[in-house]
């Protein structure tokens, strides 16, 4: 069983930062993909940037170049910063983790578009004013 906990969201002006955290507990330390994905309300929940266990990495082209995601070998923890915010990226922010096993045949950009995660963990909000 994986638990994940995230922390970090708040309120920025455009133009601003903010950097999301992760505190991931159970058997995540290889084999697992692991992202951020957001749902802005009333739009679907949309990948963001996710990574895989050797550090391989999937962006959503609206954040490309602005979102960076990192991964804590020792904790498992995963990171997201998120630079030159606008308020299109308000949105809860979704902490994911799945077993790369079942993404074999959709791989990492697969397991961003498709939107589907084993575990899941409550969000936390991330509003940028303009």
């Amino acid at each position: 069983q994986v638990q994940l906990v995230e922390s970090g969201g708040g309120t920025v002006q455009a133009g601003g930062s903010l950097r999301l955290s992760c505190a991931a507990s159970g058997h995540t330390d290889s084999g697992y993909y692991m992202g951020w994905f957001r749902q802005a309300p009333g739009k679907r929940r949309e990948g963001v940037v996710v990574i895989d266990s050797d550090g391989r990495r999937a962006h959503a082209e609206s954040v490309r170049g602005r979102f960076t995601i990192s991964q804590d070998n020792a904790t498992n923890n995963l990171y997201l910063q998120m630079n030159y915010l606008q308020p299109e990226d308000t949105a809860m922010y979704y902490c994911a983790a799945d077993p790369a096993s079942r993404w074999y045949r959709y791989g990492l950009r697969g397991y961003l578009a498709r939107v589907e995660s084993t575990y899941w963990g409550q969000g936390t909000q991330v509003t940028v004013s303009s």
